[in-house]
């Protein structure tokens, strides 16, 4: 008994530990409405809609997205207005993203979305710059079609580094319908 005692004090000290820690990140599959994708949030996203200018058109910007673990996840989707304005607005956008944190884009191994058209502009990012207050910023970025629908996921961290089994949960998990 006496050898068994360590053992017992060690896992009666690991279950409490695992008890009393909540996890930051609670992923949960996400269908956002009017989206036409599936994907893996680690919170639950609120929703909002806002007028965006792209390429000289103004399109409807829907966004979904949640604050966890010191970073913010989110889905944006606009739609072109016809196929033929849809490589030209996926630029714009990307460009857009680098200019809203005064940074440049490195280029990661590209990630293929299910269901995503083939896109000469599509690809994931990573963009490091500031904010408009100065302060440092990370963005991971995917960008990504389907028809004439637009898409963004991004993950957006000003404090600490988002670890990278949460970017490939996050990224891994999208699927377009």
């Amino acid at each position: 008994m006496i050898r068994t005692a360590p053992r017992l004090v060690t896992l009666a000290l690991a279950t409490a530990c695992l008890v009393a820690c909540s996890p930051a990140l609670d992923w949960r599959e996400s269908r956002p409405e009017d989206s036409g994708a599936s994907l893996m949030f680690p919170c639950r996203p609120g929703k909002l809609e806002r007028a965006v200018r792209l390429a000289g058109a103004t399109l409807t910007m829907q966004q979904h997205a949640c604050s966890a673990g010191g970073a913010l996840y989110s889905l944006s989707i606009v739609r072109a207005a016809s196929p033929e304005s849809v490589s030209a607005l996926l630029a714009a956008w990307r460009s857009t993203a680098a200019n809203n944190v005064g940074g440049v884009a490195s280029e990661l191994p590209p990630r293929n979305v299910s269901g995503a058209t083939p896109n000469p502009h599509s690809g994931l990012v990573r963009l490091a710059g500031r904010l408009p207050d100065g302060r440092p910023v990370v963005e991971h970025a995917a960008f990504f079609v389907r028809g004439t629908r637009l898409y963004q996921a991004a993950v957006i961290s000003t404090t600490t580094p988002v670890a990278q089994d949460s970017l490939d949960n996050f990224f891994g998990a999208i699927r377009l319908q």
